[in-house]
């Protein structure tokens, strides 16, 4: 079986810089953008340039340092934010044009107030219009995760056959299950003529904690690029996590699916987004959070001591973590206790270790966490005294 590529789309320059607060400079969207095409990202979406001229000249910039991956720019399907996203890429070496309209009854009836005819027209003049500056042009049917499939897969064909080369599928409102995610990503797979012509791309959102779990159904059914953000940052409970995709891909799926990512570097990805967008990261965030590789508990740490893999599936180099953390609490039992003990020089006997045990288990009753400093305490008055 043939390994298939997977292409990532990083959009924390624009869905996660979404979030209230998170506002970016300039200057600091171009080195964020740097860092991720040497992540290896295929796709930065740089923004959303007919927002603000701010929006525009960061997109602009980002255009034109990023050396490897396509910089695109959002639009609606309106022939001004297209003409000013194609002005903001067109310096790329790569460059796209997202373009796209809600296609959902909701949207339709209440939010455009117009007919599913007009939007098939608009969606395809919008598309036409985007073709006239790029080749490269992405067209995104927002709320699809609640549009009817049947009009769903009419208006992909439609943009297809207008030149569309990718075809964004969003659960704008983290809406989906993954089998009925997966089923829309099948069905458009399926039943759309001139589907081979085009790129199906899963773009989830996490209102119900789906977000990775749809994208990766989406993947599995069919889509070969996947939206997403650094730390899953992004409006309302925010986006697909890049990093859980990542490694999603690389430990269950590697078999059937690649993407350039150099994974190592997902620590200090998360680590430069969460700083510059003053985000911190939940430290019990898979992949990436502080705990992600830490373990308190006696049972958890004697397994990990002996072996690794007991009780971690991710070797944490492949994420850029050092080490795994051995914390010692109240939960902490001998070995941890012993482990942690040799790491600073001191090979206690098993006597030695009874008796610090003893003393251990009073100090960390005290307190949430027993650190270096209070070992050594512990050694030099209750170990190093009896030698």
């Amino acid at each position: 079986m043939s390994v298939e590529k997977i292409y990532i789309f990083d959009t924390s320059l624009r869905d996660g810089e979404q979030v209230p607060g998170c506002k970016l400079r300039k200057e600091q969207k171009v080195a964020i953008a740097e860092q991720l095409d040497i992540f290896g990202v295929d796709v930065i979406e740089a923004g959303f340039p007919i927002s603000s001229p701010g929006d525009f000249e960061a997109v602009q910039e980002v255009a034109a340092v990023v050396k490897n991956a396509a910089v695109c720019g959002l639009s609606r399907a309106v022939m001004k934010d297209i003409e000013v996203a194609a002005q903001a890429v067109k310096n790329a070496v790569h460059p796209r044009i997202h373009t796209g309209i809600g296609t959902s009854d909701s949207h339709v009836k209440f939010k455009l107030n117009t007919t599913r005819e007009d939007i098939l027209d608009r969606a395809v003049a919008a598309v036409k219009y985007a073709k006239s500056f790029v080749e490269d042009v992405e067209f995104y049917a927002e709320d699809a995760g609640r549009t009817d499939n049947e009009f769903l897969a009419r208006v992909c064909e439609a943009v297809i056959k207008a030149g569309a080369t990718v075809l964004n599928i969003p659960d704008t409102t983290g809406y989906c299950l993954p089998h009925e995610y997966g089923e829309k990503i099948a069905y458009l797979r399926d039943n759309v003529n001139g589907i081979h012509k085009a790129i199906l791309s899963t773009h989830c959102h996490n209102d119900l904690g789906m977000a990775t779990a749809n994208s990766i159904a989406g993947v599995e059914n069919g889509a070969r690029q996947v939206e997403c953000t650094i730390n899953g940052i992004g409006e309302r409970a925010g986006n697909t996590a890049l990093e859980e995709v990542a490694m999603i891909l690389k430990q269950r799926f590697s078999h059937k699916y690649t993407t350039g990512l150099n994974t190592p570097m997902l620590k200090s990805m998360s680590y430069l987004v969460s700083d510059t967008m003053g985000m911190p990261v939940q430290a019990n965030k898979a992949i990436v959070g502080a705990n992600a590789f830490a373990h308190s508990s006696g049972i958890h740490q004697d397994g990990v001591i002996k072996h690794r893999e007991t009780y971690e599936i991710i070797d944490p180099a492949d994420v850029g973590v050092d080490h795994s953390s051995i914390v010692l609490t109240a939960r902490s039992g001998r070995a941890a206790l012993a482990y942690r003990f040799k790491e600073l020089g001191h090979h206690l006997t098993k006597d030695e270790l009874d008796i610090a045990y003893q003393y251990f288990v009073e100090l960390a009753d005290r307190q949430k966490e027993v650190i270096d400093s209070d070992l050594e305490i512990l050694y030099s008055e209750k170990i190093y005294v009896l030698a």
